[in-house]
């Protein structure tokens, strides 16, 4: 027991110890401390700023109150119950991807009668700010008759661009028409043994203005045109010509102020003829045009200068009438004017025209027609018109007596009657599917002639065309015409040139038969590119004439390919 009490002594005289000596080492080092020399300035008075001085009592006497100004509007919100069923919104469609369109292509195709053809046509793009392009075409046939040989080239320049007010557009063309007096007469085969050649050819310029549309009823609307052109075939024969052209129009209300003008000068020069034949005309007119009419009532004045001086005034009426809107209108016209004849015109209807043909103008001294147009409903459209026309000097052609497979023109002195009924009709049942007709039946009464010459009665023409799917398409064509009447001399006319009137004792009246010509032809697209094509003409091979001794080409087939870009 002692013993324990020893150890427990021990051991707090240790600790004790221990501790003594710590803090005689920390007092040795505060007196380290303590001995640094420290330099009291003055003694630290804080001081606290007025400000921030508090008082013991608040200031009861200040009552001021402080008033916010507030701007206060009253919202006239009508209270709209949601209770009915509220119409569905529909999705706006993502915007569809830009087409690309194919601006040009070049064809090209070859076929039995040694059939060639070429085409290609350029063009700048879809700007319809400025726009270029060009178009050359290239066909030519051989017959199975001698030198029954025929091509026609034409090329065309063109542009367009449109201005802030007017639109601007401009045109080259040059045509030829390549062809040989082959005439056959199957009575007298060896008459025509060296067919000569014959070469009809164009050089074209037009240019024209158009005032642009605008929402302005009252505005002023105007347009001008120019056309000129050169001619000649392989002989003598040449012709110039120019034309200018204008229009102003002005809206009153309902009423529309109007005049057209135009002038066209022309010289024909042969070897043993020239004639100048120069027109003026000017029609006022004033339309009235309500909902559902149209009536323009005016005048035509027509000038003749130059190898033929004459004044004529005709009556220009037109009216249309909507009786029940997209299904049926009516419509009618009187009116009259002066043709000008020319050697164009005339060669683009026959061009196996003789030299030295007499050029004189006709005058249609009255024109009568009325009928009838609209839709019967989506895909079928129609028309329907009935008329009568009076002509003094009326052209017509007739073999001539030294060489017969060439033509003269004469005229038909006095008053040549027509009348007659035209009618077309539209049907696309599908859009695939879409097939048009049309039919005229004449009825011609010569002035002085037995017949008018190369004048048919009854023209029917029809088109068809079927889309099979995107690739392969067909399309069919038909003419049908019936019997027409051709005069031939078996004695020499006194003075063919000053021809008035025929003297039937020496005449020999021919008749042409009437034909029905079927062409049909189909086009597969091989790809956005490329696509190839073929066409066969008069698939029943008739061997009918237009024009007396001139046999058209028989059953001919040709096909191609075409490459677009």
């Amino acid at each position: 027991m002692k013993s324990i009490k020893y150890i427990y002594s021990l051991l707090f005289f240790a600790a004790a110890g221990l501790t003594t000596a710590q803090a005689q080492e920390k007092k040795a080092e505060e007196k380290a401390v303590v001995s640094e020399e420290i330099e009291v300035v003055r003694p630290y008075k804080p001081i606290l700023a007025e400000a921030v001085k508090l008082r013991r009592s608040p200031n009861l006497d200040d009552v001021k109150t402080y008033k916010a100004k507030l701007n206060y509007s009253v919202t006239d919100k009508k209270l709209e119950l949601n209770s009915d069923i509220q119409k569905l919104q529909a999705q706006q469609l993502a915007e569809e991807k830009a087409s690309i369109l194919v601006n040009n292509y070049v064809k090209g195709a070859f076929g039995s009668l040694s059939t060639l053809l070429g085409e290609a046509y350029f063009n700048t793009g879809k700007d319809e700010g400025l726009q270029l392009g060009g178009y050359f075409k290239h066909f030519s046939q051989e017959g199975k008759i001698n030198k029954q040989n025929s091509s026609q080239q034409q090329l065309s320049i063109f542009g367009r661009s449109i201005l802030e007010e007017n639109t601007v557009s401009g045109r080259l063309n040059f045509e030829r028409n390549g062809t040989y007096f082959y005439g056959l007469d199957n009575a007298n085969p060896t008459l025509n043994p060296n067919p000569e050649k014959q070469a009809l050819t164009l050089l074209e310029l037009e240019g024209e203005l158009v005032k642009n549309f605008t929402e302005d009823e009252d505005a002023l609307s105007y347009a001008v045109k120019a056309n000129a052109y050169l001619w000649n075939d392989r002989f003598d024969a040449k012709e110039s010509y120019l034309s200018l052209n204008g229009y102003l129009n002005k809206r009153i209300s309902s009423f529309n102020l109007g005049l057209a003008a135009s002038t066209e000068f022309g010289s024909t020069k042969d070897a043993l003829t020239s004639v100048g034949n120069n027109l003026l005309r000017l029609n006022p007119y004033i339309r009235l045009q309500v909902k559902g009419a149209k009536v323009t009532a005016g005048i035509n004045f027509v000038q003749e200068f130059g190898a033929f001086s004459s004044s004529r005034i005709f009556p220009a009426v037109t009216a249309d009438f909507t009786l029940v809107p997209d299904y049926l209108q009516v419509f009618g016209e009187v009116k009259g004017d002066v043709n000008r004849n020319s050697m164009k015109g005339l060669t683009d209807e026959n061009p196996w025209l003789n030299s030295n043909i007499l050029i004189k103008n006709t005058v249609e001294k009255l024109s009568i027609s009325a009928g009838i147009k609209g839709t019967g409903g989506p895909g079928f459209g129609y028309k329907a018109r009935f008329y009568m026309k009076q002509f003094d000097d009326l052209p017509l052609f007739i073999n001539n007596f030294d060489n017969f497979n060439k033509f003269d023109v004469i005229y038909d002195f006095g008053k040549t009657k027509l009348t007659g009924l035209e009618g077309e009709i539209s049907i696309q049942v599908i859009d695939a599917l879409k097939w048009t007709g049309k039919l005229n039946i004449d009825d011609w009464k010569p002035a002085q002639e037995t017949y008018s010459w190369f004048k048919p009665g009854l023209k029917v023409s029809s088109n068809f065309v079927y889309t099979y799917n995107k690739k392969l398409s067909f399309n069919a064509a038909v003419v049908m015409q019936d019997d027409v009447k051709a005069k031939v001399n078996v004695q020499q006319p006194v003075n063919p040139l000053q021809y008035l009137v025929p003297n039937t004792s020496i005449e020999r009246i021919e008749t042409v038969k009437g034909f029905v010509d079927l062409g049909i032809g189909a086009d597969y697209r091989i790809n956005n590119k490329f696509s190839i094509f073929a066409k066969a003409n008069n698939l029943l091979n008739s061997k009918y004439n237009h024009f007396l001794y001139y046999q058209v080409n028989g059953l001919n087939v040709f096909g191609g390919l075409t490459y677009s870009f």
